[in-house]
């Protein structure tokens, strides 16, 4: 079965999410995502809340950006979420918006060399492992966590162009791809992630398969089809074909299988950042949309 979400997008105000939260979770939404956007909402700490407010859905970040936070604090973050609410969070990182990055004095000469030194340790910490590591930018001295997870968690990467593709299949659990990959997109990530794990020895098809959520732009409503052309145009995407849905439940429905059909394993619902009614939103995906993904 094809998993399904909805992302909470922080241009709302972090005082909106219990409501969109405990909707997500009486309503019987699998997934619901929160970003950590410069200069916007904390990944960890809406994160927290969200699941402290909820019983049931999965609660994924997407993501955290590592030139932001040293990998034992993301360890000890990851480590404790997962321990108070087994089995629902869900954490992915990437080298983040590199312009961002800048304007707080965290860009990275490589940042493909720090997210793969990020992702070796804090897979390895989040195993229990006892770490010293002198790389390029990750340095750690006979480090481990007290309170590792109870059982394997995953990892995932975002990850948008080839090299962080192959990347993810090499040294990730699992890829997030935005909502500007199209179904096309999603069969070259899935050839450019398995390039990666067999480079690492990570036979694809034996190990724990490796899970691609893919975002999918979502406008409903009379003026939805207004809302999606005018958020892709000002992403520069609107010439992009395959790009993003408006419409019905039904029209919704086919969006998603073509991704997964492609070789998705998670759609998230991703609404414009003018969506009127989030609380709507979510209910759309969880009673209209779920019913009808296979």
């Amino acid at each position: 079965m094809t998993g399904l979400g909805a992302v909470f997008r922080p241009q709302l105000a972090p005082e909106r999410l219990r409501s969109v939260a405990r909707l997500a979770d009486s309503a019987g939404l699998e997934e619901l995502w929160l970003w950590e956007d410069c200069f916007r909402e904390g990944g960890i700490s809406t994160a927290a809340a969200a699941l402290a407010w909820t019983e049931r859905v999965k609660v994924g970040v997407g993501l955290l950006p590592v030139p932001l936070r040293n990998v034992a604090i993301t360890a000890m973050e990851a480590a404790s979420l997962h321990r108070m609410f087994p089995g629902r969070p869900i954490l992915a990182v990437g080298h983040g918006v590199q312009d961002w990055m800048g304007q707080v004095g965290a860009r990275v000469e490589s940042p493909l060399t720090l997210l793969r030194e990020h992702l070796d340790a804090l897979r390895a910490l989040l195993s229990g492992e006892r770490l010293t590591v002198e790389g390029r930018y990750v340095k750690l001295d006979d480090v481990a966590l007290d309170w590792p997870p109870d059982e394997p968690v995953p990892v995932l990467a975002g990850a948008t162009g080839p090299r962080s593709l192959r990347l993810a299949g090499e040294a990730a659990d699992g890829t997030l791809l935005t909502a500007s990959t199209s179904p096309d997109g999603v069969r070259r990530a899935r050839q450019l992630i398995a390039e990666g794990q067999e480079s690492a020895g990570r036979t694809p098809g034996t190990d724990t398969p490796h899970q691609v959520v893919v975002y999918l732009l979502t406008a409903t409503g009379p003026d939805g089809p207004a809302r999606l052309k005018a958020e892709l145009e000002a992403e520069g995407l609107g010439s992009v074909p395959d790009l993003g849905v408006a419409g019905d439940a039904g029209t919704v429905t086919k969006a998603v299988q073509r991704l997964a059909d492609a070789g998705a394993d998670t759609v998230v619902l991703q609404p414009t950042g003018d969506e009127p009614d989030p609380e709507a939103f979510v209910r759309f995906a969880a009673e209209e949309v779920r019913p009808l993904v296979p």
